[in-house]
């Protein structure tokens, strides 16, 4: 157990403040795909629904819905669609309602 969390109990601290700083072991860490709209067809899309493991991709119409609460992290959509997939870099991703985890990406590659 580490030295702070001895000090802490012995000093009545049930909680500690949150890091001023990321640690820099979490730009190691894998992160949910951010999208690029612009670049997303709906053929990307539907290669990307069809490798995801944890269904956390679907298509209506013209808009490709993301449950970034279900997603696993795992790439997979960006290896089928490296032009139109990136990592966000985000893993902080607490919220008070389980909608504001579903995100909804337009799909403007095919406007082109």
């Amino acid at each position: 157990m580490p030295l702070w969390s001895v000090r802490g109990l012995r000093r009545g601290v049930v909680t500690t403040r949150y890091p001023a700083k990321p640690d820099q072991s979490a730009a190691a860490l894998p992160t949910p795909p951010a999208f690029r709209p612009r670049e997303l067809t709906r053929q990307d899309a539907d290669r990307m629904i069809a490798v995801c493991p944890r269904a956390a991709l679907r298509r209506r119409e013209d808009v490709l819905i993301f449950d970034v609460g279900a997603c696993a992290a795992c790439g997979r959509c960006a290896g089928v669609a490296p032009h139109a997939v990136t990592a966000s870099g985000e893993f902080e991703l607490a919220t008070t309602t389980r909608s504001a985890l579903i995100k909804e990406i337009p799909i403007l590659g095919d406007q082109r």
